[in-house]
């Protein structure tokens, strides 16, 4: 079951209180969840102690022309693939200036899908410093869950990123 609003505001309560502790900055790069990982942040007052730079590059044009992602990983690997959300994480981690990046790419659906990448799958890469981990899920629901899945790893991910930086 996909996490409520409440729980997405404690996960980003969490991280929050983490960053501001140890004078962290997060960015993000959001694909299928359109910006829904920079408003859970920003739903929390003060939140811009820790948080300034949020991307929506729903479409491939963006990703390339915003985050200079490479039109050559797009047409290999489609953008919802481990290169590009790599390349995302990481571009936006160097335009913000930030500690820490997460960025996100999927099929929210109800369409989009294809045996390969059904709908649900959907890549995350995290960026601390120079070290950028990705990795793939394939979550089930309806688009809503989906991306509110997406939101859940996202933040969680950015907590257990943000708990090995001093």
């Amino acid at each position: 079951m996909a996490a409520t609003d409440n729980e997405l505001l404690e996960l980003a309560s969490e991280l929050g209180e983490l960053l501001k502790r140890r004078g962290l900055v997060v960015a993000t790069a959001e694909s299928c969840t359109g910006g829904w990982i920079a408003k859970a942040l920003t739903d929390l007052p003060g939140s811009s102690a820790w948080f300034g730079w949020g991307f929506v590059t729903y479409a491939n044009e963006a990703k390339i022309r915003v985050l200079g992602v490479e039109p050559k990983l797009l047409e290999a690997d489609g953008a919802v693939s481990e290169p590009v959300v790599r390349a995302m994480a990481e571009a936006v981690a160097a335009v913000s200036g930030s500690d820490l990046s997460v960025a996100v790419s999927g099929i929210a659906g109800p369409d989009g899908g294809s045996d390969e990448k059904p709908v649900g799958t959907v890549w995350l890469a995290w960026t601390v410093g120079q070290q950028t981990e990705a990795r793939s899920v394939r979550l089930d629901g309806d688009r809503d869950a989906v991306r509110r899945g997406t939101v859940e790893l996202a933040l969680r991910g950015l907590i257990k990123a943000a708990q090995t930086l001093s």
